[in-house]
């Protein structure tokens, strides 16, 4: 059919536009589902579940349901941010594996959804290796079971605040050489890092602990471009507040000052949507979110 998006990705995403109805809502109504580790406040909205929730998900709760359709009222579009960062991810693996990087450490990997990293660079070369980095306990929980039995593919709780704990992983050392080109993924989640928590610093261990030719992907939020809608952004920053974590979004120059250390590759910091779109495939507009990949020269 003309016009219909020709990957599974894209086609994915288009289905999910249209199929958040009932049955999800009753899916997502149950209290405490078993999928919920211990410990987890359901009443505190969380990052990582408002995402799995805007890309049509089951993972979350009524609060991240809640505060993801107030963002959306207040900045009408913001939901799609979530869709194109998605896209923007599969885009880039895609790439990312095409350039012989078979090595993956995808940190805020976030709730396991359609579209994997696993999944994309392991159907272009079935040896690649990924491991998948996130502080939320619901995230590793629902990846445990999801990747239980996958060659290849490790899952390991952490915080990307303590990269260099990260880096040094006994679960990541044991999949990945750090001897050998690895792609670090840090896509939607440098936003949550303030600038008192050196974002400069995690960046410069990732850079130290790779070689060279070793790639780096980052999305990340920006401010809205209309000067006339700072209101509407404190407002999206004051409700970030009451989750786990804070955001903070940078302007283009703010990321390439971040990546001063790195090669930052065409067409540099662009528009999630901008970076290498494929006309063909489902690619929503974006609304102040950035991307770009960096290679260590």
């Amino acid at each position: 059919m003309e016009g219909r998006p020709r990957d599974p990705l894209a086609a994915g995403i288009a289905r999910h536009l249209v199929i958040r109805n009932v049955e999800h809502r009753k899916r997502c109504a149950v209290e405490r589902p078993s999928w919920i580790p211990e410990g987890v406040d359901v009443t505190v909205p969380n990052a990582a579940r408002m995402y799995d929730y805007a890309l049509g998900g089951s993972h979350n709760f009524a609060i991240d349901r809640q505060t993801a359709d107030q963002i959306e009222q207040m900045i009408p579009g913001a939901k799609m941010n979530a869709y194109a960062n998605r896209a923007f991810v599969d885009r880039a693996v895609r790439w990312l594996a095409a350039q012989g990087i078979r090595q993956f450490l995808d940190i805020g990997s976030g709730i396991p959804t359609m579209g994997n990293v696993h999944e994309i660079v392991q159907s272009i070369a079935p040896g690649a290796r990924v491991v998948y980095v996130d502080i939320d306990p619901v995230a590793i929980a629902h990846s445990k079971v999801i990747l239980a039995g996958i060659d290849h593919v490790k899952v390991v709780q952490a915080d990307l605040a303590q990269s260099a704990d990260v880096l040094q992983h006994p679960d990541v050392l044991d999949l990945l050489d750090f001897s050998q080109p690895v792609a670090v993924l840090l896509n939607a989640v440098l936003h949550f890092i303030p600038d008192d928590a050196h974002p400069e610093q995690i960046l410069g261990n990732v850079h130290d602990a790779m070689v060279r030719g070793s790639l780096l992907t980052l999305s990340h939020g920006a401010p809205l471009p209309d000067s006339d809608r700072a209101d509407d952004v404190e407002n999206l920053r004051n409700v970030y507040r009451r989750t786990p974590t804070s955001l903070h979004l940078r302007s283009p120059e703010r990321l390439r000052e971040l990546l001063a250390d790195w090669e930052i590759l065409e067409p540099g910091v662009v528009p999630v949507n901008e970076w290498r779109p494929d006309p063909d495939d489902f690619n929503p507009p974006t609304l102040g979110l950035l991307a770009a990949i960096a290679r260590k020269r």
